[in-house]
């Protein structure tokens, strides 16, 4: 398993569940996207976004949140790999920053001289503030409302989690208390995460969905900011974007669109009710708008058709009748120039071994509108992902065949964007930019 290589599948026992596939001739796959988990008994937590990040300073004034104000950097492929100070003292750890999920955790292991463990993993011996969670602790149970996680006893009375991935690895280890320290004066309280101790990644993930026990709720973070590099870059070097915890001083030329909200009592099974969910209009493709109607982008009574923004996935999913009616233009315009016969990693049959600037030319500019005014607008030039063996393809997959319900705007589509998730507003910006620069 890869964690920059992952898709999230809908599960009914697991908080996540990944798809890793290794490159092949023709047939790759990067991509991530949030469970949607079947709930047995009523949702009790089926709002858009989960309230206890704003709700407990307004009901206990007195109640004390951090004022963040940070501001680091991130390398980008085909995830965004964060580097953060975690500990006391710090040790700086990878993570992969993913809006689309909710336990975050790292690599640990205790650096005997026997069997040297990966450079970037994280020692517990070296951290005063380091603790574990026993067997009893509340967040250990089955059925936490919106955190349901396969967890036992070990032999030493402690949680112990385990995530089995469909290319038969397997990640686990034990539920942990640690804190993060950005400097001298801004340290979080003791934060819930995963210690993984088996599995073959030396990156962790920090996960930012809205869940009560995601990074950004636990560290009480009312918004966070990221802009996503293009990877128009020399050989051999990751480009750099930005991340900023808190408030970002280029937000004043963004433009914003609502979360969706939905009645804590409405059960929707294929909704994911801690995703970033927003209202996507339509799709334009070379100035041409399709006839796409809104409400496919929207959620059913069943919660199909939810449209997500997920900083972990690498692609763009759109459910069927409208990945079908982007297929339809691009066989027109560029029809000839289709690879005959080839499909990305299953999902998408959109890919090219012709002239990338020509079939750009001929496309055009891909659009994706939301509520409000705000576009995505993703320019000629960077609408083919490079693949392997000289293909290139529309970043844009069937969600469909995933076994999702849902459309999800992925992070090669959120390139030289800010995208700032504004928690305490209940609302996504956007900006454009030139994320290779520092900004």
């Amino acid at each position: 398993m890869a964690l920059c290589n992952k898709t999230m599948l809908f599960s009914l026992f697991f908080t996540f569940f990944s798809l890793s596939t290794q490159r092949q001739q023709n047939d790759t796959l990067s991509l991530s996207f949030p469970l949607i988990s079947v709930s047995l008994r009523p949702n009790t937590s089926s709002t858009a976004l989960n309230p206890s990040l704003v709700s407990q300073a307004r009901r206990n004034p007195r109640l004390r949140t951090p004022q963040y104000n940070y501001k680091t950097t991130f390398t980008y492929s085909v995830a965004l790999i964060v580097r953060l100070p975690i500990g006391t003292p710090p040790q700086t750890q990878e993570m992969v920053l993913d809006t689309g999920s909710q336990l975050s955790w790292i690599q640990c292991h205790n650096k005997a001289p026997r069997k040297p463990p990966p450079t970037a993993s994280f020692d517990p011996s070296l951290s005063s503030s380091f603790s574990v969670l026993p067997c009893n602790h509340p967040i250990c149970k089955p059925r936490v409302p919106d955190f349901t996680l396969p967890t036992s006893c070990d032999q030493n009375r402690l949680c112990h989690y385990s995530y089995f991935y469909a290319d038969g690895t397997l990640a686990e280890g034990n539920l942990v208390r640690e804190k993060l320290s950005f400097s001298r004066s801004l340290v979080t309280p003791p934060l819930a995460l995963g210690c993984s101790q088996d599995s073959s990644e030396s990156k962790g993930i920090l996960g930012m969905n809205t869940g009560r026990l995601s990074f950004a709720s636990q560290a009480k973070i009312l918004k966070f900011s990221y802009c996503v590099p293009t990877r128009l870059t020399r050989r051999g070097a990751l480009p750099t974007g930005s991340f900023y915890l808190g408030n970002n001083p280029n937000s004043g030329g963004f433009r914003y669109v609502d979360l969706l909200t939905f009645p804590q009592s409405q059960r929707m099974p294929n909704f994911d009710p801690l995703a970033y969910t927003v209202a996507m209009q339509g799709i334009r493709i070379g100035g041409k708008r399709l006839n796409i109607p809104p409400s496919v982008f929207r959620p059913d009574a069943s919660g199909a058709g939810q449209t997500m923004i997920d900083s972990g996935s690498e692609f763009t999913y759109l459910v069927e009748e409208a990945y079908n009616k982007v297929r339809e233009e691009i066989v027109r315009l560029v029809g000839p120039k289709l690879k005959k016969g080839y499909v990305y990693g299953g999902v998408s049959d959109m890919c090219f071994d012709g002239n990338a600037m020509e079939i750009g030319r001929l496309v055009g500019d891909m659009v994706f509108e939301f509520g409000k005014g705000v576009e995505i607008v993703v320019e000629k030039n960077r609408i083919l992902a490079e693949v392997g063996g000289g293909v290139r393809c529309i970043g844009v997959g069937r969600s469909d065949r995933l076994g999702a319900a849902s459309s999800i705007i992925g992070n090669f589509h959120q390139q030289n964007h800010w995208v700032e998730f504004d928690l305490a507003n209940r609302r996504v910006g956007f900006g454009k930019a030139d994320c290779s620069r520092s900004v």
